[in-house]
């Protein structure tokens, strides 16, 4: 069997950030460390950190006055920020930049006096956080049947953002449906989705319909993760996500020539180096690396953080 790796896969700039800062936020302050929803929507990177004292908590009701509190990497509304200081806890933000463009982008154009229309998936933790940011202002967009259902006139001045790990498939879908719709509506300055989750999702969408099948290793809460494996579905060919080699279906493989293996932004490389020597051990035959775009984008630690880490080692 051909087992095709997906070049680029795996952890994103945005995901490695956050990490790090729940890393280095161990190290400073110690457990527990409070962190405020998943650092990132991965089941091993999540239980990892839960065994080395993090407590995820869903309020910051949850996190002790006074405590520390990491924010994930998929944002938070200014009410989270503000019950957290009210509480007078110390914060550190691990929003992926990507996601704070969104955000800034929603704050500006309230402030604008525009209706926002936010592309995404209702509920997921970087909606939330968008969506608080201007409630007055947005109205979240599910689909194109969405689209039809909206009231506003043509007189009113709309702009869209969308959540930044949607496919681009399905996005561009509701978007032409709303400039359909709308015509005058305005556009970001620049695409929202962003560039791992675009990277990830033009591999599959070319590689896909080589293969007969496609393992896409990321948890189920994992929207970019998810995402994969309905592109793949979406040009004819099956995929099935998987967290860890132990939730792969061995009859999937019946028949299959060649397979592609690839991973979600916040899914560690062991896990799909663990599957992939576990196919090669049972199924034997080649593996090789998809040509892809080299992604060299780095995002620093932010300055809270910094500032903590260098007045812990100048103390030190």
């Amino acid at each position: 069997m051909k087992i095709i790796l997906a070049n680029p896969r795996g952890f994103c700039a945005g995901v490695n950030m956050a990490i790090e800062c729940v890393e280095q936020m161990l190290k400073i302050v110690g457990s527990p460390l409070y962190v405020y929803h998943e650092i990132v929507h991965n089941r091993y990177v999540v239980e990892r950190f839960v065994e080395q004292g993090v407590v995820f908590v869903d309020s910051i009701d949850e996190v002790p006055a006074k405590q520390t509190v990491v924010f994930s990497a998929h944002g938070v509304s200014p009410e989270v920020r503000r019950n957290a200081k009210e509480r007078g806890c110390a914060m550190i933000d691990a929003t992926c930049p990507l996601v704070t463009k969104v955000h800034m982008e929603a704050i500006r154009y309230a402030k604008q006096g525009y209706k926002i229309l936010l592309v995404g998936h209702a509920g997921h933790d970087e909606v939330v956080g968008t969506f608080g940011e201007a409630p007055d202002a947005i109205t979240i967009v599910e689909s194109a049947e969405d689209v039809e259902k909206l009231a506003f006139t043509q007189d009113d001045r709309l702009v869209y953002l969308t959540q930044t790990t949607l496919s681009m498939d399905d996005a561009n879908v509701i978007i032409d449906a709303i400039k359909k719709k709308y015509p005058r509506v305005k556009a970001p300055p620049s695409d929202d989705i962003c560039y791992a989750t675009t990277n990830r999702q033009h591999v599959v969408r070319h590689m896909a319909p080589s293969c007969d099948l496609v393992l896409v290793v990321g948890s189920k809460n994992s929207s970019n993760s998810v995402r994969l494996t309905e592109i793949s579905e979406n040009v004819g060919t099956r995929a099935y996500l998987v967290d860890d080699k132990t939730e792969i279906d061995h009859t999937w493989f019946e028949g299959v020539g060649t397979v592609l293996v690839t991973a979600g932004a916040s899914a560690p490389e062991y896990l799909v180096q663990e599957i992939v020597g576990d196919l090669v051990g049972r199924y034997g035959g080649k593996v090789q690396s998809t040509d892809g775009v080299e992604e060299d984008m780095h995002f620093e630690l932010p300055l809270s953080l910094r500032v903590l880490h260098n007045s812990e080692t100048a103390r030190v």
